[in-house]
């Protein structure tokens, strides 16, 4: 039998796919009221590898990366995930998103993000939501899996969770 024992707790990361900057100014607001500070924001990166979104948010998509000082109980990335559908809501206009917020955490060994859409590589956690792990890390590196979607895959968001993996790790030192 196995002996269960505490884990650390996880860095809180957050992407926005946005085209408005007023529009991810209220959502970065928001989230900084629930989790506290940011201690990482990423430069403004394209999101030009698919246009997936495209009908929902039109054209010239930007991504962002965020991180909190704040680490948190991997357990509670399913309530994370409900609270960002609920943002992205309430800054709707006329029943369409503005923005897209995609919560997750990362560790010393992987990146995981939440979902509310099932598939053969996701996890049921709880009030609908599915969890993901879409980076590993390997030979001193986040490394994609087959199922990584593409812009996670690409050196530029590879390098922003490497970063946000160095601030964890020196936090999680300290303990």
């Amino acid at each position: 039998m196995g002996i269960i024992r505490d884990v650390h707790p996880v860095k809180l990361v957050t992407g926005f796919i946005f085209k408005e900057e007023s529009v991810l100014a209220k959502a970065e607001s928001a989230l900084k009221r629930a989790f506290g500070d940011m201690d990482y924001q990423s430069p403004h990166l394209a999101f030009d590898l698919t246009d997936y979104y495209a009908a929902e948010f039109g054209n010239g998509l930007k991504r962002k990366f965020i991180s909190f000082r704040k680490l948190i109980p991997a357990g509670k990335l399913a309530d994370i995930k409900a609270l960002s559908n609920r943002i992205e809501k309430r800054l709707s206009l006329e029943k369409r998103r503005l923005i897209n917020i995609d919560p997750g955490y990362l560790d010393m060994a992987k990146l995981v993000l939440a979902s509310t859409k099932d598939y053969r590589h996701r996890v049921y956690l709880e009030k609908g939501i599915f969890a993901e792990i879409t980076l590993s890390y390997r030979k001193k590196s986040f490394a994609p899996w087959e199922w990584t979607y593409p812009d996670y895959a690409s050196a530029a968001y590879i390098k922003v969770f490497n970063q946000i993996r160095e601030l964890y790790a020196s936090q999680i030192q300290k303990d």
